[in-house]
């Protein structure tokens, strides 16, 4: 694989600073799109679930791109409780799309996400499906939903059927309720963890293995 690298690009409150890696073979399946948890609570791209997921993504043959949000990192403008964050995902889209396209070809794109980001992505998803260009598929994990003590409410958006959905039994912050809440409306199942926190400690590789079974149940099923 190849080593991380730092990129920068402009959106729509300034530079945009972003992890960019791409498989050494550039044998590409597409974009994978990865959003942090909440700058207040110190997220950034460097967190470790954010992390896992860019690697999981590239392990599966995907250019991974891990943007900061506002005021984080390098990244300027101020914090927009998703609203600006959601722009920026997609100024980082394009400029994936920009790099990695060639003329015959749109690659696929897939969004993931952890907490705030999460939450992010279910706005970026919709916003993609109402253009016509919907993303190939979600993953989700700690997906900030409903009414977080000491923050605010977070009106996620429905997201395809397909979705996977993670969340931790023992998550304090998000409480499963929450996410149960908004997925029953969807029918959308949703992976529990028993166990775990909001921060998935001890869990990655649980997250990790659960995203791969998945894609490949999806590449099966493509057949």
């Amino acid at each position: 694989m190849m080593h991380e690298n730092r990129i920068h690009l402009d959106g729509p409150a300034g530079n945009i600073e972003a992890i960019m890696e791409i498989p050494a073979d550039m044998s590409l399946r597409g974009i994978a799109l990865v959003a942090h948890p909440h700058p207040i609570g110190g997220g950034a791209n460097t967190n470790k679930v954010a992390h896992m997921l860019a690697k999981t993504f590239l392990s599966l043959g995907y250019a991974a791109f891990r943007p900061n949000f506002r005021g984080v990192g390098m990244t300027e403008g101020e914090h927009d409780d998703g609203a600006g964050e959601t722009d920026d995902l997609m100024a980082v889209l394009e400029d994936a799309h920009w790099r990695l396209d060639d003329p015959e070809r749109r690659l696929p794109v897939t969004l993931a996400g952890f907490s705030f980001g999460a939450y992010c992505q279910t706005r970026l998803a919709r916003r993609l499906r109402d253009a016509g260009r919907a993303a190939e598929w979600l993953a989700l994990v700690g997906v900030a939903a409903g009414f977080i003590e000491g923050a605010r409410a977070y009106d996620a958006e429905a997201v395809p059927a397909d979705t996977l959905i993670i969340h931790g039994a023992a998550d304090t912050l998000v409480p499963l309720a929450n996410v149960l809440t908004w997925a029953e409306p969807q029918n959308l199942p949703v992976v529990v963890i028993p166990g775990a926190d909001h921060f998935f400690h001890r869990r990655l590789t649980l997250i990790r293995d659960i995203i791969v079974r998945a894609w490949h149940g999806r590449a099966r099923d493509a057949r």
